[in-house]
């Protein structure tokens, strides 16, 4: 059965998405050019700000007292969460070493960065999430230098929370700036910071197109675009809460899909009919943000049984994924192509967003296909390394040498060769003839 579209959307998520490399390129230009005094003059430029570029502990400080109590416990919550979490995948990286052969081992270690850089947003919202997510993550890998930075408001500078939360997840440094001019900062180690060896962090188009820019100059978490969250919900679903979900993920941008899979058309249509009051009782800007998504980017399908529904969901592939059906269980081992996915309705992506505990920092745009979200994965660099003795690099020289010359590589084939005269001598091996 084809899929029925009860909602189908005009746009995706790349329809209208301005080009910006060409600005992208020119402002890193500028940056690399003219380092600190070009950085500061593009966030009076683009941010109206002129106070201090990097944090002291008296301005840290001082943010944190405007913080309320209360949320500083709800930080201090999210951040312990997010904390044991990223522990626990730290603990399922093992180094070990194999005998990959009598007198041949071989092994893997896996190494944090030295440093990296969180990049916070803080334009139409402050992502204090964001800050805990990136911040605390890294720390757990064990990188040694955290440079933290979010864009200022005018003069106002950062909002304190973000301030307080990313130096109570352990950034070293906290960057009053944004944009494309903080990106290159971390990436060049501009401001007495260590050059960043990996840039993590949602931004928008700007920041995103500047880490692909410099990606291999630096390493980058992935590149992101507009947010988007998918629900998978049979006939046992609360249209109420399912309604409800999806515009709570709309409200991100005016080009954040939301989607609704459905095996029920009579859940389809009532959710259909929830929204838009649900999207006209928010404040100003998120109903703009929403109206605009639901009406451009949202779907609604229905599909023939949960198979069907599944394989849409992959087909999809997105960022957040939802199921409010029966038997959960059968949802966690079928579907394959998701950022994290959220099983049942007492979780919801919110949950993930704010303090639950895995990461947010997710794929984005169907890049769910193939790779993960952030996580202490990312910080890391898996190496290998081996050791042999003489009588165990016999066979993997004779192996070496002859491969080599089959591929025309003369120059490693004698890099074998010298080892089998030193270590064998006398002996005759068949190693292929030398141009």
């Amino acid at each position: 059965m084809p899929r029925d579209y009860i909602k189908a959307a005009p746009k995706t998520s790349r329809t209208d998405a301005a080009s910006v490399r060409d600005t992208v390129a020119e402002l890193l230009a500028e940056v690399e050019a003219g380092r600190e005094d070009a950085a500061r003059r593009l966030a009076e430029r683009f941010d109206k700000y002129t106070g201090a570029v990097v944090l002291d502990a008296e301005a840290k400080a001082a943010a944190a007292a405007l913080v309320p109590e209360k949320l500083k416990d709800d930080i201090r919550f999210a951040h312990d969460n997010i904390r044991r979490f990223a522990e626990a995948q730290r603990a399922a990286m093992q180094d070990f070493e194999v005998e990959i052969g009598p007198g041949l081992v071989a092994g893997q270690r896996s190494i944090p960065v030295r440093s990296a850089g969180c990049y916070v947003p803080g334009g139409r919202y402050s992502h204090v999430a964001s800050a805990m997510m990136t911040v605390t993550t890294a720390k757990v890998a064990g990188v040694k230098h955290i440079t933290a930075c979010s864009p200022p408001q005018g003069n106002a500078g950062i909002s304190p929370a973000i301030i307080f939360a990313a130096d109570y997840c352990g950034a070293n440094e906290v960057l009053s700036m944004g944009g494309v001019q903080a990106v290159a900062a971390m990436a060049y180690g501009l401001f007495d910071l260590p050059k960043a060896d990996i840039v993590v962090g949602p931004g928008n188009q700007f920041v995103a197109e500047a880490k692909r820019m410099l990606f291999g100059y630096m390493g980058i978490d992935l590149i992101a675009g507009p947010t988007d969250s998918l629900v998978l919900a049979d006939a046992h679903a609360d249209p109420a809460i399912v309604a409800q979900d999806l515009v709570g993920q709309a409200e991100h941008g005016y080009n954040s899909p939301v989607w609704l899979v459905t095996d029920n058309r009579a859940l389809a249509e009532k959710v259909h009919a929830l929204v838009p009051d649900l999207i006209a009782d928010l404040p100003e800007l998120n109903r703009q943000n929403a109206e605009a998504a639901w009406r451009d980017y949202a779907e609604i399908v229905v599909c023939a049984n949960r198979e069907e529904m599944a394989a849409t969901s992959d087909d999809y592939a997105p960022e957040h994924l939802t199921v409010q059906a029966e038997d959960l269980d059968w949802w966690l081992n079928r579907l394959e192509c998701y950022g994290s996915l959220f099983l049942g309705e007492e979780t919801t992506v919110a949950y993930g967003d704010k303090a639950s505990g895995p990461n947010h920092v997710l794929p984005t745009s169907g890049s769910a296909r193939y790779t993960g979200g952030l996580s202490v994965h990312k910080y890391m660099k898996i190496v290998t390394w081996q050791r042999a003795t003489r009588a165990g690099s016999k066979r993997v020289a004779e192996a070496t040498a002859r491969i080599s010359r089959l591929e025309g590589m003369e120059g490693h084939a004698r890099t074998a060769d010298i080892r089998l005269a030193k270590y064998f001598p006398g002996e005759n091996f068949d190693l292929g003839a030398e141009d």
